[in-house]
C-alpha cells in the first residue's frame, strides 16, 4: 500500500451506519473504496486510478468529485445580510450580485466554529456551503440565532437544500468540457462568481467557479434525481480527459495548495489570525468590530502579537509528517509545535505539511525536526501554497 492510501484510510477510517449522497450508486459502479466520513459513506479512490496518480491527472486534466456531503443552505429574509454578518466575519454588504467570499463562523474567544463559503445571490437569499463534518453544530446554530432574531423582529429564514447533489468539476480541462454543455458563459464566471442555469439540459443548476483543489473549477449544485446523470455525461465527454476522483485525492491536492481542513488545520482554540487566515476578516468589520470574537482578533491584527502561527513544511525524503507528531528545536530540544496535517506531495515529489509553531519559529526558511519517536526528521517553513493555484480571475 502506497504512502497516500495510508494517510486516506487513517484520515478516513470505516464506520457503521453511515448516510449516502445522491452519487452512491455511481460510486458503486465505478468501483469506489468507500469508507465513512463525516458521517456519510464516501469514496477515497477508485479502481482505475491510485490516489497520486488521481491527485496528478486533477492537476493534468479534470475530475469530477462528489460533495454532496456538505450543507447548503438559503438565508432568506429582509435582514439577511446583517444576520449573516452577526455571525461571520464577511462583508456580505459590500458584496456584488453573484458574488461570494470564504468566510469563518467564530466563537466569542475568536476562534473558528467553522469555515464557509457565503454567495450574495441576485434573488431574495444568500447560498451558504458549510462542511458536513460541522452540520451538527452549524445548522443548530443558525436556527437557534435566527429564531432570536425573529424573536426582536427582524425577518430572517433558514432553508436547507436537503439531499441536493453537489458536483465538483476540478483541473484545467473544466471549461473546455463544460462550456459546450452548459448555457452560463464561462468566460465571464469569475473566481467566487456563482449563476443558475441548464447543465446539459438539466434546468436551475448553480454553477459557482470556486473548489478545494487549487485548480480551476466549478462546484454545480444539482436536483438530487438528475446529479447521476449529470455525473455521467460528464464522463462522456469528448471534450476532455474526465475521470472520477475521492477524497484521498481530495485531501492531497487542498493540501498541495494549503488549503485547511476543519478539525485539523483549523478549530474553535484557533483565531484566523493565528490560522494565517487574516484576509477572512474584512476591512470593514475590521471597523465595525460586530461580530464573535472580534476585539480579539483585531487586538491581535493592529498589535501583531499571537502566540502561533500556522506555517507550511517541506522535507524531501523520509516519512512523511502527519497530524499531530510534535515539532522540536533542535538547538534546545524544546517543543515548538505540532504538524496538522501532512502527506507525500504527488505534485511535487517531497513530502509536505501544515503545522502550528510558535511565532518566533515562523520565518520563512527556519528549520526544526519533526520527532517521529524513535527517529526525527529535519522539515522546513516554506511559503504556501506549495504548489501554485490556477484560480480563473478575469483582470
Amino acid at each position: 500500500m502506497n504512502r497516500l492510501a495510508i494517510v486516506a484510510r487513517r484520515c478516513f477510517s470505516a464506520k457503521a451506519a453511515a448516510k449516502q449522497t445522491c452519487l452512491i450508486d455511481v460510486h458503486k459502479k465505478y468501483g469506489g473504496k468507500l469508507v465513512e466520513f463525516a458521517g456519510y459513506e464516501m469514496p477515497t479512490q477508485y479502481t482505475d486510478l491510485s490516489i497520486k496518480d488521481s491527485s496528478i491527472h486533477t492537476r493534468k486534466h479534470v475530475s469530477i468529485f462528489d460533495v454532496s456531503h456538505m450543507l447548503q443552505t438559503h438565508i432568506t429574509g429582509t435582514d439577511r445580510v446583517a444576520f449573516i454578518e452577526s455571525l461571520t466575519t464577511a462583508d456580505v454588504q459590500g458584496l456584488g450580485e453573484n458574488s461570494g467570499v470564504l468566510s469563518v463562523f467564530t466563537n466569542e474567544k475568536g476562534g473558528i466554529k467553522d469555515d464557509l463559503i457565503i454567495m450574495k445571490t441576485d434573488k431574495d437569499f444568500l447560498f451558504l456551503v458549510t462542511n458536513a463534518g460541522c452540520i451538527e453544530k452549524d445548522l443548530p446554530y443558525l436556527l437557534e440565532n435566527a429564531a432570536k432574531w425573529r424573536a426582536n423582529g427582524k425577518d430572517v429564514q433558514i432553508q436547507t437544500l436537503d439531499n441536493r447533489g453537489l458536483v465538483a468539476l476540478q483541473g484545467p480541462e473544466m471549461a473546455k468540457v463544460l462550456q459546450a454543455e452548459t448555457d452560463i458563459d464561462l468566460s465571464k464566471l469569475s473566481f467566487m462568481h456563482t449563476q443558475i442555469g441548464k447543465v446539459f439540459g438539466i434546468e436551475n443548476c448553480r454553477v459557482t467557479r470556486c473548489g478545494y483543489t487549487g485548480e480551476d473549477g466549478v462546484e454545480i449544485s444539482v436536483d438530487p434525481k438528475r446529479a447521476s446523470d449529470l455525473v455521467e455525461r460528464l464522463l462522456e465527454s469528448k471534450n476532455g480527459n474526465v475521470k472520477l476522483a475521492g477524497l484521498g485525492a481530495r485531501d492531497a491536492l487542498r493540501l498541495e495548495a494549503g488549503l485547511c481542513l476543519y478539525g485539523n488545520d483549523i478549530d474553535e482554540n484557533t483565531t484566523p489570525i493565528e490560522a494565517n487566515l487574516a484576509f477572512v476578516v474584512a476591512k470593514r468589520r475590521r471597523e465595525t468590530l460586530d461580530f464573535p470574537g472580534a476585539e480579539k482578533i483585531v487586538k491581535q491584527l493592529k498589535e501583531k502579537s499571537w502566540p502561533k502561527r500556522r506555517v507550511g513544511l517541506i522535507s524531501g525524503s523520509g516519512r512523511s509528517p502527519r497530524s499531530h507528531l510534535p515539532l522540536i528545536d533542535p538547538l534546545d530540544k524544546c517543543s515548538i509545535g505540532f504538524v496538522t496535517s501532512g502527506c507525500p506531495s504527488p505534485t511535487l515529489n517531497k513530502n509536505i505539511a501544515i503545522a502550528y509553531v510558535d511565532k518566533s519559529h515562523s520565518k520563512i526558511g527556519t528549520k526544526f525536526v519533526v520527532d517521529f519517536g524513535a527517529k526525527q526528521q529535519q522539515v522546513e517553513v516554506v511559503k504556501m501554497p506549495f504548489v501554485p493555484t490556477n484560480y480563473f480571475t478575469q483582470k
